[in-house]
């Protein structure tokens, strides 16, 4: 049965719950190039600063269940493309919130005016959020060779993902 998902713009009154979703992530290393020992403090900063819209999805009871952040990838000529990170809460994988994020984000993307959608460093390892993206209209642009050091698998490849919005 699907959950009950209300996807919204992150309060400065949701930064612990953001940062209990965030921690265990940064924390296993798997799946973000962020440092393992990245600070509470360094993590906010990073997931909700100022040239990022953050957004969080929320149950009926207002459990935080997951986050994305949306940005410009590059300036100039390449701001017209977006990136986007996401993590869902552990308790809530499985239950298709990556999917809704990614879709909210999809939108929000078109309405403040991009037209297309890249993700720069997905891990080959992350397969659930390889098959996901793909699943979702994103295409394998190219694969890094070894581009991230897994923490169990050592050098492992990332891929570079793309989706037009037009």
């Amino acid at each position: 049965m699907p959950i009950s998902v209300t996807i919204r713009p992150a309060r400065p009154g949701d930064h612990d719950a953001i940062w209990m979703i965030l921690e265990p992530v940064i924390r296993a290393g798997e799946t973000y190039a962020l440092p393992r020992d990245m600070s509470r403090e360094a993590a906010l900063a990073y997931w909700t600063s100022a040239e990022k819209a953050t957004f969080v999805a929320e149950d009926a009871t207002d459990v935080l269940l997951g986050t994305y952040y949306l940005k410009a990838n590059q300036m100039g000529g390449g701001a017209h493309v977006c990136n986007c990170g996401y993590v869902t809460a552990e308790a809530a994988r499985g239950k298709g919130v990556a999917g809704m994020l990614c879709a909210h984000s999809q939108e929000e993307a078109r309405a403040r005016g991009f037209t297309a959608m890249q993700f720069n460093l997905v891990v080959s390892t992350n397969e659930g959020a390889v098959r996901l993206w793909q699943k979702l209209g994103f295409e394998i642009a190219g694969t890094l060779p070894k581009a991230f050091d897994h923490p169990a698998q050592g050098l492992v490849d990332a891929h570079v993902l793309y989706k037009l919005l037009v």
